[in-house]
């Protein structure tokens, strides 16, 4: 279901004093009209069910308002244009959760933005959210492009989510987005960078090397060596001709972000996720981004949320450079 934003949401600090230049991401957001163009919207993907599926921790429905509350105060820097389209949420009926429609209406969705010029930044929400936001892609391109489309995934996360499952979780997007490029003949080009050796079973390395996926493993990603980093990185941008960028917050150290689904025992460091998550926006390639798996039920101070907001903001101001 979706449902229009709720523009009481954007409250905060006004510097009136400053003018223009102090003004403050709540100060300009807008809501998203069919007329809209040339600027970043944002969408709420109100869901954990495949979290819940997955035998996580719920919590991550609550991530959206979170951000969104976060966001608020940013200061304007380079992204000028800011649009709030609204929440996506599972309507679950039964013993059905509702995840596969709410998948589906997140993917039409994202691909009428995209057909409008805009940058979509999907506000998760599990991690569910990638199948839907690779989708709504992928309907975007499709209904653009006579030939198949090079279109690379730069997930940020601990885990490949590759498991083979009987149904569809925050666990199996990425495999499932494997499935979906085999039908229609595509290439699947995806790279998982953080990737942690104790955090995913030997079923799950087969599987990428099985898909020729590129990796890095966390303790590959370290400040010091982030130049090599940047560099695989760069090889497989170098690949592709779109991109969909995906950042799970369990990346993160657990002190870092202790407000996730999965809390990573050890983690990338936050200067080395926004060294990467830099060059993927500044690449010109970046079709739509989405930052999965916050869970303001387990958060401290609101740490989570805040790196979360600081991720996105990063990431729309590199955008607006360019």
């Amino acid at each position: 279901m979706h449902t229009p934003a709720d523009m009481t949401q954007w409250k905060g600090r006004v510097d009136a004093a400053e003018g223009q230049a102090g003004r403050r991401w709540h100060q300009i957001m807008q809501p998203w009209a069919p007329e809209a163009s040339q600027g970043v919207a944002l969408t709420g993907f109100a869901c954990d069910a495949g979290v819940h599926r997955n035998h996580g921790r719920p919590g991550a429905r609550k991530g959206p308002g979170a951000i969104r509350s976060m966001l608020s105060n940013m200061p304007v820097l380079d992204c000028q244009t800011l649009y709030d389209a609204g929440d996506i949420a599972p309507v679950a009926s039964g013993t059905h959760d509702g995840l596969e429609q709410a998948q589906d209406e997140l993917s039409s969705h994202l691909a009428g933005l995209l057909a409008q010029g805009l940058l979509p930044i999907t506000l998760g929400g599990g991690h569910e959210i990638a199948f839907g936001s690779f989708e709504g892609l992928a309907r975007h391109l499709a209904a653009s492009s006579g030939s198949p489309p090079r279109i690379g995934i730069v997930n940020l996360d601990a885990h490949f989510d590759l498991r083979q499952d009987d149904r569809a979780s925050s666990g199996t997007p990425f495999r499932q987005i494997a499935e979906n490029c085999r039908q229609r003949g595509w290439p699947f080009n995806y790279c998982c960078l953080g990737v942690s050796r104790y955090a995913n079973t030997q079923a799950l390395f087969d599987r990428a090397e099985s898909l020729g996926v590129s990796w890095m493993l966390d303790e590959e990603l370290n400040t010091a060596d982030r130049t090599n980093a940047l560099s695989r990185l760069d090889a497989f941008l170098h690949s592709v001709d779109h991109v969909y960028f995906t950042i799970c917050l369990d990346v993160l150290p657990a002190c870092v972000a202790p407000g996730v689904s999965a809390p990573a025992a050890r983690g990338v460091p936050l200067e080395v996720v926004e060294a990467l998550a830099d060059h993927v926006a500044a690449s010109g390639k970046m079709r739509l981004a989405d930052i999965a798996e916050l869970n303001p039920d387990f958060d401290i101070d609101h740490r989570s949320a805040r790196v979360a907001a600081r991720l996105v903001a990063r990431i729309a101001n590199q955008a607006g450079a360019l």
